[in-house]
């Protein structure tokens, strides 16, 4: 098998502060061997400056001095590493409430969340944010990992008790499948080896489990969405008539000789050929990104989309959208905004706030006049052209889109269309 074609699971760490988030990706990387001698000799050397009597694996993750320093993690940290199973992204998310923005953007392509509890703790407010955080997104699978068994004496009543009250929280979540597995990160029980202390506990080991869930169904590949990014040209001798469309498959199967239509046009053709790193190939789907030719001239450009004949997404430009709020200065109504949606920007204007999540009950607080930084609420816009797209639920690259401050061009907000 070649590399290129081992599956690529991208997942996110979830938890409270010090819940041992960075410790156990440490620990992941330490034990899987995916880490080079002068890294660990770093951080072993880091480790006894501080006087610790332990490596502290923390510190292969937490990347910035400031997050050295106070022991804490404040963006979001990518670590890339494989086994001969797997390649995986992972993203070490904050624990704390002021970087909930920075859990979301770290969860918003993840397959799969890991939620840390702390074993001496059980459930906190935090825990309940991010596992809700992690419904919100759509991440189809997580781990619950009950973490620092080591200091409740590997107790499995305590390990029970957790399970039993997180069950009881998740009914209010939309999370199909959740597995939960006891650790000790700073040990390494359960994490990469199966643990000895804990002989009661049948399951698998963290990694074994990464390496096996199920992911390649969790695209949807029903629904046929291609998105142009961009229009290819060569003007070369042997290319004069070559005309591509370039992108990434954001949901169904593609193959040479369907029919499909084209928005906003809406003409109809058929695919002549796909290409994939030059290559022709029988059939793509998402989320690959390839080259496709059309049997008919067809005026499209970037932002258009390819889709399915009777098989087409929304088109519109009233959309309502569950927004995470990322900038210092809040949103209110009648607020102009740029929209990024797939291939695609636009003007917009904010029509109306209509409600925030209270994140710690779920409850609705109606009746607002803003939606501060980190704050998840539901907003109504105006897009100033057509999009199309589909609900989030439906689709998480066609439902989703980024709003844009139109003074500064940062991104001040993540949305999800509802």
């Amino acid at each position: 098998m070649d590399y290129q074609d081992i599956e690529l699971l991208r997942f996110t760490t979830a938890g409270s502060v010090d819940d041992g988030k960075s410790t156990l990706i440490g620990r992941l990387l330490y034990d899987s061997k995916s880490i080079f001698q002068d890294q660990l000799d770093a951080v072993e050397e880091s480790s006894k400056s501080k006087g610790f009597d332990y490596v502290d694996l923390s510190l292969l993750t937490d990347g910035l001095k400031s997050e050295r320093e106070q022991g804490i993690t404040i963006d979001v940290a990518y670590r890339y590493f494989a086994t001969p199973k797997r390649k995986f992204i992972v993203a070490d998310t904050p624990g704390h409430i002021q970087y909930t923005r920075n859990m979301v953007t770290g969860a918003s392509t993840a397959n799969l969340a890991i939620i840390l509890i702390d074993a001496r703790k059980g459930m906190l407010e935090q825990t309940h944010r991010h596992s809700f955080i992690a419904s919100l997104l759509r991440i189809p699978h997580a781990i619950v990992c009950v973490n620092k068994m080591d200091l409740v004496d590997y107790n499995e009543d305590v390990y029970n008790k957790i399970v039993a009250d997180f069950k009881a929280f998740a009914t209010k979540l939309d999370i199909s499948d959740i597995q939960f597995i006891p650790i000790s990160a700073l040990e390494g029980d359960n994490v990469v080896n199966k643990s000895e202390n804990m002989g009661w506990y049948k399951g698998s080991t963290m990694l074994y489990h990464l390496e096996t869930v199920h992911i390649s169904s969790d695209y949807n590949h029903i629904d046929c969405r291609f998105p142009i990014q961009s229009v290819i040209r060569p003007h070369t001798l042997e290319n004069q008539d070559f005309r591509g469309f370039a992108g990434r498959i954001d949901g169904g199967v593609f193959k040479p000789g369907d029919t499909v239509k084209t928005l906003p046009s809406g003409f109809v053709s058929t695919i002549k050929t796909i290409e994939l790193n030059g290559e022709q190939i029988a059939e793509a789907y998402a989320p690959m990104s390839v080259t496709m030719t059309i049997e008919d001239e067809i005026d499209t450009s970037r932002g258009d989309m390819i889709v399915r004949e009777n098989n087409v997404p929304e088109v519109g430009q009233d959309l309502e959208v569950l927004v995470t709020w990322m900038s210092s200065n809040p949103i209110q109504a009648r607020t102009k905004v740029v929209v990024k949606h797939t291939t695609n920007e636009c003007m917009a204007l904010v029509k109306e706030l209509k409600y925030k999540i209270d994140i710690n009950t779920l409850h609705r607080i109606e009746g607002i006049d803003k939606i501060e930084m980190n704050d998840i609420g539901r907003i109504s816009i105006r897009t100033s052209k057509p999009l199309f797209y589909d609900v989030y639920k439906r689709n998480r690259q066609t439902g989703s889109l980024i709003i844009i401050d139109e003074q500064t061009n940062e991104t001040i907000g993540a949305g999800m269309i509802i």
